[in-house]
């Protein structure tokens, strides 16, 4: 586990349960060892220091590659975080600098770890489930391994998209693991990718109980 992620295991993970007392349910489908794509919805930038304070494992998350890129103290100092929590970086863009944002991710779970994976895509801006975009299935058909669905509720009370800081109190907010599904020995075609993508986020709605919508999130919710 790098450095900076498990002092923040030891100092920001037990401020977040103790101040939040999230419900955990089902984290014993997170493999303790070995590759896993924790594939989860989105409500809120808190959705991230929830899973990554209830997930006794270190977890690679996205961050954008201008963190690792800058000049200056400032740069090395924001270089420097990101490489002590082993974040993956991703270049905003196009489809093609999505694609190889998640080809950053391959190493990381054949090498044995976890990375999270939003297939919304952005944060949903109405609390409902939006379709969720097939990178999630091209990554777990690549990199071998299975996907662990993540439902997250109540977050966005905690933290509503535009609120600088968080409401302190009373919002008790849940996470829901489900079981690990495998997709190996499935081709790495479009409708196949598409079809995975789909069994996904079934699973992710089962697990929160949001209205589906089959379509995807507007690009302003970011």
């Amino acid at each position: 586990m790098p450095a900076l992620y498990s002092i923040a295991k030891l100092t920001v993970a037990p401020a977040m349960l103790t101040g939040w007392r999230p419900r955990v349910d089902g984290l014993a489908n997170v493999p303790v060892v070995g590759g896993a794509i924790l594939a989860g919805n989105h409500l809120s930038v808190a959705d991230e220091l929830f899973v990554g304070s209830v997930v006794p494992r270190h977890i690679a998350f996205w961050a954008k590659s201008e963190y690792f890129t800058g000049d200056g103290l400032r740069g090395w100092l924001s270089r420097s975080v990101m490489e002590g929590i082993g974040a993956i970086p991703v270049v905003r863009g196009d489809g093609r600098a999505a694609l190889a944002a998640f080809d950053n991710a391959l190493p990381v779970l054949r090498a044995g770890g976890l990375v999270v994976v939003y297939p919304e895509g952005t944060r949903s801006p109405d609390g409902r489930l939006y379709r969720g975009r097939t990178g999630v299935a091209r990554l777990a058909l690549r990199a071998g391994v299975p996907v662990i669905p993540v439902g997250v509720r109540g977050t966005e009370k905690i933290q509503p998209i535009g609120a600088r800081m968080p409401r302190l109190s009373g919002v008790r907010p849940s996470l829901s693991f489900g079981r690990p599904l495998g997709f190996v020995g499935r081709p790495d075609t479009a409708t196949e990718r598409r079809a995975i993508t789909d069994e996904i986020m079934m699973e992710i709605q089962r697990l929160t109980g949001q209205q589906y919508v089959g379509r995807y999130a507007p690009a302003r919710a970011a």
